[in-house]
């Protein structure tokens, strides 16, 4: 059973989450932006496209709310990962207003419906299909914290950046011979168990 507060408390994390990956952006090169830093090939600006379509389809077209905006590397032939990664004509302004036309999008939604409207997932297995959206909610923000996640790692290797918010990093105030000593003691400690194992 969902209290009046549900949709308060979801939106919160949800926004929290959007926000995250957003800030990730902050200040960086559109190279920096688009690199791939993992040998996946996961990328800043890949992880707020693929945010924005997985809004669009589980808390717009799942529920019968398809938007009007084109999302050609989800068509049926795209070519797999196209989600993932900009192209060079897809720029940072225009990820970054798809992203937030789909939260509109999906705000809306979450607005408009109860939590417990059943909505149907095409792309799961017919006769498992079925989703609440107060399900389909609590997906998105474990999707969208997970690719925060991501991007905080990726913005870290990047430029040292870390952190929730750029007012609210959540590290200890330390100077960076502290982080250093830090790292090299996980290192020892890393090391020290290998041998063990």
């Amino acid at each position: 059973m969902t209290t009046p507060d549900a949709k308060t408390d979801l939106r919160f994390y949800l926004r929290s989450a959007r926000d995250a990956l957003l800030w990730k952006l902050e200040g960086l090169s559109e190279y920096d932006i688009r690199r791939p830093l993992t040998p996946t090939g996961t990328n800043l600006l890949g992880l707020v496209k693929h945010a924005a379509g997985v809004e669009l389809g589980y808390l717009g077209a799942v529920f019968g709310r398809p938007s009007d905006e084109p999302l050609p590397w989800l068509d049926e032939g795209a070519e797999d990962n196209a989600d993932m990664w900009a192209t060079a004509d897809e720029s940072r302004a225009y990820v970054v207003e798809l992203y937030r036309r789909a939260w509109a999008h999906a705000d809306a939604t979450i607005e408009a419906l109860a939590l417990d409207t059943i909505g149907r997932v095409p792309w799961w297995p017919e006769g498992r299909d079925e989703v609440t959206l107060h399900h389909a909610v609590v997906r998105v923000v474990a999707d969208t914290q997970r690719h925060a996640g991501h991007a905080d790692i990726l913005r870290e290797l990047l430029d040292g950046a870390v952190g929730m918010r750029k007012d609210n990093d959540s590290m200890p105030p330390v100077d960076p011979a502290w982080w250093e000593s830090y790292r090299d003691r996980l290192e020892r400690a890393a090391r020290e168990a290998g041998r063990d194992a």
